[in-house]
């Protein structure tokens, strides 16, 4: 099963989505991918990962870390498919991030990794944009960088755990306006969803709607406003995202 948060009509809704990206309301009305404005299906906290995959790490010339180096996103920077996403003014290097995202299912706390995935709702996509210019470090990327509003477009939707059986073993695939730009597979993760499932409940409480980005793969590069940016993952789905300029987006939002 495939489930999102939609907007139509000025109402929201939860709904299931079926493989042409059609949506059922509780009415039964049968809607298509194009006619709805499609939400970030989570909106809890989200734990990020930076350098988690090691070809990324050896592309930005880093050892691969020890053990996991997360950040905290706030709920305001989220955003949906098929949304537009803006590029600061005036800055030289903003570059997309394909990753996966564990969705929490229910209250997670001291959890065992063996146990781990029975936490796990589901997953999804999501594009966890960067402004280069702003990074001090890699280690400790700052507000700037990671926490602008609108800035991480996630979704479409939450596809349910039983669906993706091989978490570990997907392909990610990033397309710039059509041209394949980045492409790697979750196998090479350094620290995996139960290993991260594990360590941040060991400090923290995970709660239902909480999300991991479990970080990108090598093969990033700039985009510009007036790009098409589509995330893909293996079994998972298609996240589209179109870059406007920081004047259009304020504009215009």
């Amino acid at each position: 099963m495939k489930t999102a948060r939609i907007r139509h009509n000025g109402e929201i809704f939860n709904v299931e989505v079926n493989d042409q990206l059609q949506v059922t309301l509780p009415n039964g009305q049968v809607l298509n991918e194009q006619d709805v404005e499609w939400l970030p299906p989570a909106n809890g906290t989200m734990f990020a990962l930076g350098l988690n995959y090691a070809d990324h790490a050896r592309e930005l010339a880093f050892e691969p870390p020890k053990e996991p180096l997360i950040f905290i996103k706030a709920p305001n920077t989220y955003t949906g498919h098929n949304e537009n996403t803006w590029r600061p003014d005036n800055v030289e290097y903003m570059h997309y991030e394909c990753e996966l995202v564990a969705v929490i299912g229910k209250t997670a706390k001291n959890v065992k990794r063996e146990d781990a995935l029975d936490y796990v709702a589901g997953y999804t996509l999501c594009n966890d944009y960067a402004i280069r210019d702003f990074l001090e470090n890699y280690y400790r990327p700052n507000l700037r960088v990671k926490n602008r509003h609108s800035t991480t477009p996630v979704g479409p939707y939450i596809i349910d755990k039983s669906l993706v059986p091989s978490p570990n073993n997907l392909v990610l695939k990033t397309w710039v306006n059509g041209e394949l730009r980045q492409e790697g597979t979750t196998s090479d993760m350094i620290f995996d969803v139960p290993f991260l499932i594990e360590y941040i409940s060991s400090f923290m409480t995970l709660q239902p709607g909480d999300m991991i980005a479990t970080g990108t793969p090598e093969g990033l590069s700039d985009v510009v406003p007036g790009d098409e940016v589509i995330v893909e993952i293996e079994g998972v789905g298609k996240l589209r995202n179109f870059i406007v300029s920081e004047s259009e987006f304020f504009k215009t939002a």
